[in-house]
């Protein structure tokens, strides 16, 4: 099989399709091309022609092929578990795009923090179809005080914050919990220190940062208060993505919640800064107006979230 493409072309062009994944998926559950071929709805030997393909694309064979079955190569079971996980992540992906449309028949508004929105909420909403199907979401994506504001003016049923509180005129429980790490590229000095970073050097150091009104950014502002405070921003970003991009391209060091860096921090990308006697916590919590316990989907996707968190 020499017909793969080169490590220097498009990731598009190296990876599968996926609907390839789902099909490979399919054999692994199934032990038969058929029947994968069933489930997905396409006929056989257009199955067949569809792992054959993936074979040449990746370079390995992935399926043994007998009168008995179809058996995955211990090759193939290896792309098989990888594949699973670009199809959850596309599944999560789905979730979150259907509720950002904001379809006008919604029977539940959400209101989320970006960190939130980005890394927990598409994986609550999943769960959510799984319990209620028929119920349509929408999504509005901002910092925590942005989803305050539309909580308080009736534009949202339930929201999600990463602040230190409860936001004045909300009630609210504690959905997960998360830690915020200062973080650089290896190229940056701090990446090469032999000790722990001083509360009063990291206040003084511009950072790339979220804007005001983010949780991240109350969280830090609490934590180095007693230490000066926060020096000016060297860059001052609106989502999580965009800080996490500069950070990554050495622009400097920045402050991210851990959930939002667990594949840069595997692979090297950025590196944590241990930082000396201060505590980067902070509960992730849901929010409605005071007086008003949600009820119905909102009530529902409120179990949901405690269930897959805790």
């Amino acid at each position: 099989m020499s017909s793969e493409p080169s490590p220097t072309s498009p990731l598009s062009h190296r990876v599968p399709d996926l609907g390839a994944l789902e099909l490979l998926l399919a054999v692994a559950r199934h032990g038969s091309l058929g029947r994968a071929a069933r489930e997905v709805g396409i006929t056989q030997p257009a199955a067949s022609s569809r792992i054959r393909s993936m074979e040449r694309q990746l370079g390995v064979a992935l399926v043994d092929r007998s009168p008995r079955g179809s058996r995955l190569t211990d090759a193939g079971a290896l792309v098989t578990d990888w594949a699973r996980r670009i199809v959850e992540a596309a599944e999560a992906f789905d979730a979150g795009a259907q509720a950002l449309r904001g379809r006008r028949d919604s029977r539940l508004r959400v209101a989320a923090s970006m960190t939130i929105a980005e890394y927990l909420l598409p994986g609550w909403l999943i769960a959510l179809r799984g319990e209620r199907p028929d119920t349509a979401v929408s999504l509005m994506a901002g910092n925590s005080a942005a989803v305050a504001e539309r909580l308080l003016a009736d534009e949202a049923d339930l929201g999600f914050v990463e602040g230190l509180a409860v936001p004045d005129g909300l009630d609210g429980a504690v959905v997960a919990r998360d830690r915020l790490l200062v973080v650089a590229a290896p190229s940056h000095p701090w990446a090469r220190r032999r000790r722990e970073l001083d509360p009063g050097e990291l206040a003084a150091t511009p950072l790339i940062l979220r804007e005001r009104g983010s949780g991240t950014r109350q969280v830090l502002d609490s934590a180095l208060s007693a230490h000066g405070g926060l020096a000016r921003p060297l860059l001052e970003l609106a989502s999580t993505t965009a800080v996490k991009a500069a950070a990554v391209s050495g622009a400097g060091p920045a402050v991210l919640s851990e959930l939002a860096i667990v594949e840069e921090l595997a692979s090297r990308r950025l590196v944590e800064i241990p930082v000396e006697g201060v505590l980067l916590r902070r509960e992730l919590r849901a929010v409605w107006p005071t007086g008003h316990r949600p009820t119905g989907p909102a009530r529902d996707l409120l179990s949901l979230t405690r269930a897959t968190t805790g």
